[in-house]
């Protein structure tokens, strides 16, 4: 037996108004209407739940034992209307931002800002994705934008705005000979080729292009790369340096995350500089996905 809210809204109204008249102008339907629904609710629960004359309407007994019931299910049902309401402007106004470490720069209050002051319900939440997935959530969609570095695997399906351009840098064990080359150098800088001869610290292998990046196969002409480590997070790749395993690129603005504590960095001349971008999934056009993506390419025109 399925009774539907609108015949309990119906038959509550009856029963608080007991005038069919009165109740159907609470309603705003029609008297003929609101007797025969309330004829059919009697037939389907084989009860008679109103006494009825020229004069009044009264409440059989069966009537007054389902009055309450009924109105707890109507008030609970408008509980829950309210609730999934909630939800839904919950879920529209939060904006899960993925990252796999904090992209620091000042990127994060600039970029908030701009979003809130264009959609003051947004509520930002940073998410911390391991290293492992370049595309730092949006690949499996636990992000809905995300900070990246460029290159993204299956470039095609994102769409992105790029908010730092920087050189790249070797991070050392502190007093390694390069160190000493660098400190020679005019430019304060070391030639990756050489670092050729390097054991290199390398992101895992899900990372796919970006792994190669880092590695800067690109610049290599050939040379066979020595892998001295899999680094999967900041904290990994200081102690990975600072033991001996391997040298690690990384961009000028990600060197106070690994530089410390017998672990330095020196510029590195002959290879591209970094990029990193704020990303989203090419098809999401999401109001605060695209104001987010927005906000990122202001910011990139001025720091770029």
């Amino acid at each position: 037996m399925d009774v539907h809210g609108r015949d309990l809204r119906y038959f509550t109204s009856v029963a608080e108004e007991l005038s069919f008249t009165r109740a159907a102008e609470r309603l705003f339907v029609s008297q003929p209407a609101l007797s025969k629904q309330i004829r059919m609710l009697e037939k389907q629960l084989g009860v008679v739940l109103f006494e009825r004359d020229r004069r009044t309407v009264r409440l059989t007994a069966v009537g007054e034992a389902l009055l309450p019931h009924a109105r707890a299910v109507l008030a609970a049902w408008q509980a829950a209307e309210a609730a999934v309401e909630e939800a839904k402007t919950a879920e529209r106004c939060t904006l899960v931002i993925g990252m796999s470490t904090s992209p620091g720069r000042g990127l994060l209050p600039a970029l908030r800002t701009r979003l809130v002051s264009r959609h003051p319900d947004a509520q930002p939440v940073l998410r911390q994705v391991n290293w492992a997935d370049p595309t730092a959530g949006l690949a499996d969609g636990s992000s809905d934008v995300a900070f990246v570095w460029l290159p993204l695997p299956e470039d095609d399906r994102y769409q992105y705005a790029v908010v730092a351009r920087e050189p790249r840098l070797v991070a050392l064990p502190d007093g390694h000979p390069l160190a000493a080359r660098a400190a020679s150098d005019p430019e304060g800088k070391v030639d990756f080729t050489d670092l050729l001869e390097e054991p290199f610290l390398a992101l895992p292998r899900e990372a796919g292009p970006l792994r190669d990046y880092w590695l800067a196969l690109d610049a290599r002409d050939g040379r066979q790369l020595r892998i001295g480590g899999v680094v999967a997070s900041a904290e990994e790749t200081h102690e990975a340096v600072a033991g001996g395993q391997g040298v690690a690129l990384l961009a000028t603005g990600n060197a106070p995350l690994v530089v410390r504590d017998e672990v330095i960095a020196v510029p590195v001349r002959g290879i591209s500089p970094s990029q990193l971008a704020v990303a989203a999934c090419q098809d999401d056009k999401r109001t605060l996905v695209l104001a987010y993506l927005a906000a990122a390419r202001e910011v990139g025109a001025t720091t770029c």
